[in-house]
């Protein structure tokens, strides 16, 4: 064959087009999976840590397939619910949702269209539910934990994409901003906000206790972030406002106590 012909130039031009863009999309597909798997491990380890069954840090540590065998130890079911509080959908219970598609529904709220909010329970009577937001310079999320009482928060987990280091990015970084919400409540009834970030977080009485306990300490020095993670948690909590409101809350000890008497 002539190889210095119009004709084998083209032809092997061609094989060599065909041969590089097939192992570029063998290479693309192995990644996607990879990052697939990656983004759903890291998500489910966010809501774990939220619900106080581990650090971000100790998730990390031990793989993701470790970390997916603690969530189906701990996870009890999951499901879809719309604004109204009605149960629409189960969910899978591998299934998680990703931050695109947290950002999906994040139009949705804030929209017309109904969107679809998920709910994470777990057998120790944690709830989990997610947040999503815009931050500074890009998007931010997290989760939401919730005792049985549906009111009170165990813990929470917030993530961004691209908040300024050591100051914004502390939403993730620091542990004392997320230990703020442990044992604060949503007010599922307040007409305006639910839950609030602001300077000084809530006015104190004399003896030191919060005068509101739906209310944390904004970031020194981050006051935007601040603002777009508080619109986040807002936005979203309020579109679980009622069907948190509906649940039935656990008795009282002393009710319960009466009860098993009286049997």
């Amino acid at each position: 064959m002539n190889t210095n012909n119009n004709i084998y130039t083209v032809v092997y031009t061609s094989v060599i087009v065909v041969v590089v863009a097939a192992l570029l999309a063998f290479v693309s597909q192995s990644l996607k999976s990879r990052q697939q798997a990656n983004e759903k491990a890291d998500t489910i380890s966010q809501m774990l840590t939220a619900a106080g069954f581990g650090t971000k840090a100790e998730f990390q540590k031990i793989g993701n397939a470790a970390v997916l065998d603690k969530y189906a130890q701990e996870i009890a079911e999951a499901f879809i619910v719309n604004p109204e509080g009605e149960k629409v959908a189960d969910l899978p219970l591998d299934e998680v949702y990703s931050p695109s598609q947290l950002k999906a529904q994040n139009y949705k709220l804030k929209g017309s269209d109904v969107p679809e909010l998920p709910v994470f329970v777990f057998k120790n009577g944690l709830t989990v539910v997610p947040v999503y937001g815009a931050g500074l310079w890009g998007p931010v999320w997290g989760y939401v934990a919730f005792e049985e009482d549906g009111v009170t928060i165990k813990g929470a987990y917030f993530d961004h994409e691209s908040e300024t280091a050591g100051l914004g990015a502390r939403i993730k970084d620091d542990p004392a901003f997320q230990a703020e919400f442990q044992g604060e409540n949503a007010d599922w009834e307040a007409e305006v906000k639910v839950f609030e970030i602001v300077k000084g977080g809530s006015p104190k009485n004399a003896d030191g206790s919060e005068i509101m306990d739906n209310r944390i300490d904004a970031i020194t020095g981050a006051t935007m972030t601040s603002i777009g993670l508080e619109n986040a948690i807002q936005t979203w909590l309020k579109g679980y406002s009622k069907y948190f409101s509906s649940k039935e809350q656990p008795a009282p000890a002393e009710e319960a106590a009466e009860e098993v008497t009286e049997e």
